[in-house]
């Protein structure tokens, strides 16, 4: 079984019906365990206090704001190269998953940096990278509402799409580019040595696999969602023209 198999919009369907209920269940396990784990079952840190709680909230959204936008890319690849419509009306269906993720992540971070900077808001690389990056969510959404067909929409948002990967990859490394700037380096790492206590990794990794879960599953309910908003355009034009 190939995986183009589900470039078939019925298939598609068809599949994420039988899988999604299973995946909100996960997320929604994931997230009130992680979220109770971490909130009310941690110390507060010796230097941040109770603030350093927003992390669970903070780390996964700022996360999955750039993995959202990669996917995009992905999707717009896929739809350039194959031209299957279902990558395309995916990479659009997680365009307002993205954004939402980018703004709890901005809304969380103007949080922490109040008491820990003394601001609300810095013009540091990564904060206004990330910035830069919710001004392509709203181009790229922006886009696609203002023409009218869809092919045409598909195409020139793939190539916005290209363009803002580059924004993507500076809000996620921008603190190795530029040494310089408020904001720390990775809490969550593959080295041992820069991760946080063990004590707010283990809360802080359930927390990170329910907003993953979250996104897959909104993203396949709004997928779902422009498929039959595509078909019904597509028979309200038949009926027009007969």
């Amino acid at each position: 079984m190939s995986i183009w198999e589900y470039a078939n919009p019925v298939k598609f369907i068809r599949t994420t019906d039988l899988v999604l209920p299973w995946i909100a269940a996960g997320a929604a396990i994931c997230l009130v365990t992680g979220l109770i784990w971490g909130v009310f079952f941690t110390p507060d840190d010796y230097r941040q206090g109770s603030t350093v709680k927003i992390f669970y909230i903070h780390v996964p959204a700022a996360m999955m704001a750039i993995n959202a936008w990669a996917m995009m890319l992905v999707a717009s690849l896929i739809w350039i190269i194959r031209r299957h419509h279902v990558s395309a009306l995916a990479a659009r269906a997680a365009a307002p998953v993205g954004a939402t993720f980018t703004v709890i992540a901005l809304a969380t971070g103007a949080l922490w940096g109040q008491p820990m900077w003394g601001t609300w808001w810095a013009w540091d690389p990564r904060l206004t990278s990330f910035l830069v990056l919710f001004l392509f969510y709203l181009g790229y959404m922006a886009l696609w509402s203002a023409i009218e067909n869809d092919d045409t929409a598909a195409d020139l948002t793939s190539i916005l799409c290209l363009v803002g990967s580059v924004f993507a990859i500076l809000s996620r490394y921008a603190v190795l580019f530029w040494n310089q700037g408020l904001h720390q380096g990775a809490s969550l790492s593959m080295d041992a040595a820069e991760n946080v206590a063990d004590v707010f990794w283990y809360p802080a990794l359930v927390c990170i696999a329910g907003f993953v879960l979250l996104f897959v599953a909104l993203v396949f309910l709004r997928t779902q969602t422009e498929i039959r908003a595509r078909r019904a355009r597509a028979l309200l034009a038949r009926e027009r023209q007969s």
